[in-house]
């Protein structure tokens, strides 16, 4: 699509069924996200200090929901009728930029959680570090670029939009993992202690 008027009403209704279909799904899982966190802290042990659990809930957790929450943003500004190419370009570049600083926050987090008892994985750092990075970066190039070329920037915000989900999703099983697995293991690690004072006392 060649140069746009910046008051040009933009023709999203071709993407209307997509961003329907994928603003739906990031409603949904961040709802079922909230379920799930929610009903493991109340039926999980004490596996840690409240700092430590505080700064993993920031750098693990809360991303998920912002992740699944632009996802939902972005898919509502897209069925929005009358969108032009001014509102929507600012709107995309606002939101990069902002997702660009917060993730900057997280990488800064995830270096300070790395002199604790978790050590962050590489694939933590692609996951919560690098591919939101680029998701964010790509919205902002994009908000910039869609008065000039207009089909090339809204398919570019649908891969973003569709990688800001799968990255939400990725992350939302990696925790209930993480979860599943270090309450089996807090349990274990209590059986023992258990044995060992039991021990003691026959002793």
């Amino acid at each position: 699509m060649p140069h746009l008027s910046l008051s040009h009403a933009l023709a999203l209704a071709d993407w209307q069924s997509f961003y329907v279909l994928v603003g739906s799904s990031a409603g949904a899982l961040t709802g079922l996200t909230f379920v799930v966190i929610t009903i493991s802290a109340e039926r999980g042990e004490d596996t840690g200090s409240a700092t430590t659990r505080l700064t993993g809930t920031r750098v693990f957790i809360t991303p998920t929901a912002v992740h699944f929450g632009a996802a939902l943003w972005l898919s509502a500004l897209l069925c929005v009728p009358g969108q032009t190419a001014l509102t929507l370009g600012v709107l995309l570049a606002v939101t990069g930029v902002a997702g660009l600083i917060y993730c900057g926050t997280v990488v800064s987090r995830m270096l300070g959680f790395s002199s604790g008892a978790y050590k962050p994985f590489s694939s933590d750092w692609i996951w919560n570090g690098v591919l939101p990075v680029l998701a964010y970066l790509a919205l902002a190039v994009t908000g910039c670029a869609l008065p000039f070329q207009a089909a090339a920037a809204l398919y570019s915000v649908s891969g973003a939009v569709l990688l800001l989900l799968f990255i939400g999703i990725h992350n939302a099983w990696d925790v209930v993992v993480w979860m599943t697995t270090e309450r089996h293991a807090h349990r274990e690690r209590q059986r023992q202690e258990r044995q060992q004072r039991q021990s003691g006392d026959s002793h």
